[in-house]
């Protein structure tokens, strides 16, 4: 089967009863992996890409670091030609991606239990990995030489323009995390911010984030999900959320936003998506780190965002923003291991270093960006050129509430 699948580069394989094969054209650099016990190569022949995770995981398939680790995903991603697997695995893909309307059929009830999955394991792991504002989606960098922490204020501060808020405007923030987003739109534009979440750490951290800033007069978090909202807003920013709304629920989720959002009004969708069509969602990162997760296909989201009655008024394309956004996470990561062995064992390491590198692979070497989706009622609500995104900052000014918000009355807007 590895014989039929590596075509290009130079994949070693050493199997459980000591023989070493080489697979592939030897070009590229090599590669190299163990598989210690036969279990282990019997699971991955019938479930090849959740054996991997799960064998490096459990130490069964021996692989290294995170070079070494890089080498082998790179060789096997490059290689990932669907029809070149063998009959039963293409079986197999085909009916998960047939029924994936009914797998990711995300209620109320499921949607908290998946949230809390992944986000209520611990603060404390979040901050040692993340930057300051713990800002945990895709950052802009500017630049070479630019640090996270820079470049995730630059992503907050681009979404913030394409939002075009005005002090004392009412904000919705659809899956609000620790809250820093919603911090920054009230501290920073004097916007009056309304931020809900599934997770019980989140809105905790995000409350307490609130109250030390000064801002709970102007910062409304509420555990709750976002189908339950009732009220208008000016504008609407949703950062890494529609990741987890699922296929069967785009149409609820746009149309949602269309509901909430006030005639007049601007949304921002900042989410992970795919410039190719769709496919099947990693099984590993479905049963370890996202359950009810997936990464919708442009081509998935057009059609219920049309239907929605909203204009596309801009899609932006970042491209390996995240990667380098994952990178950083894991030499933190990395840097803090001794920390991290003392709240979890070996395993959970093994977990997490797969997850971030595999995603890193996924921005590096397959069809995977962030996009960009901005919405609006009216066609002309929004300035008809990208100019604004970066002409120098308008004068600031206090609002009557005495926030520093950016002020726009110069700007020419049609």
């Amino acid at each position: 089967m590895v014989g039929q699948l590596i075509q290009s580069g130079l994949l070693e394989i050493t199997y459980p009863d000591g023989t070493t094969r080489t697979y592939g054209d030897g070009t590229g650099a090599p590669a190299a992996l163990a598989i210690r016990t036969r279990g282990a190569l019997r699971q991955l022949c019938l479930q090849p890409e959740l054996a991997l995770g799960e064998g490096y995981m459990d130490q069964t398939i021996d692989i290294g670091g995170n070079a070494e680790l890089e080498a082998v995903l790179r060789v096997l991603i490059r290689n990932r030609d669907p029809k070149r697997f063998p009959a039963y695995l293409r079986l197999v893909e085909r009916m998960r991606f047939m029924l994936r309307g009914i797998v990711q059929r995300n209620n109320a009830d499921s949607s908290r239990a998946n949230v809390a999955h992944h986000y209520d394991i611990s603060d404390d792991l979040y901050r040692l990995m993340l930057d300051e504002d713990m800002q945990y989606s895709c950052a802009y960098f500017g630049g070479p030489d630019v640090t996270l922490a820079e470049a995730q204020a630059a992503k907050k501060r681009h979404i913030a323009e394409k939002l075009l808020i005005e002090p004392g405007m009412r904000v919705l923030d659809i899956g609000c995390g620790w809250g820093g987003m919603a911090l920054t739109l009230a501290r920073d534009y004097g916007a009056r911010v309304t931020g809900v979440t599934l997770s019980q750490n989140q809105l905790a951290t995000a409350r307490a984030r609130a109250a030390q800033a000064g801002l709970s007069d102007r910062i409304d978090f509420r555990l709750m999900d976002y189908r339950d909202l009732s009220e208008s807003f000016d504008r609407i920013v949703s950062v890494g959320m529609l990741e987890h709304v699922g296929v069967p629920h785009y149409g609820d989720y746009f149309s949602k936003v269309a509901d909430l959002l006030d005639s007049d009004g601007v949304a921002l969708v900042h989410t992970i998506g795919r410039v190719a069509p769709p496919i099947t969602q990693s099984r590993w990162i479905t049963k370890y780190i996202f359950p009810g997760g997936y990464v919708p296909s442009l081509s998935e989201l057009l059609d219920p965002l049309e239907r929605s009655g909203l204009w596309q008024a801009d899609i932006e394309v970042w491209r390996l923003h995240y990667a380098r956004t994952l990178r950083c996470w894991r030499n933190n990561f990395d840097a803090n291991l001794d920390t991290v062995r003392g709240w979890y064992d070996d395993r959970f390491i093994r977990m997490w270093r797969y997850y971030l590198t595999v995603c890193i692979m996924a921005f590096e070497d397959q069809e995977q960006c962030v996009y960009h989706l901005q919405l609006a009622h009216k066609r002309d609500t929004v300035p008809l050129t990208r100019d604004y995104l970066y002409a120098p900052r308008c004068q600031l000014k206090p609002d009557h509430g005495g926030a520093v918000a950016v002020s726009r009355s110069a700007m020419t807007r049609r």
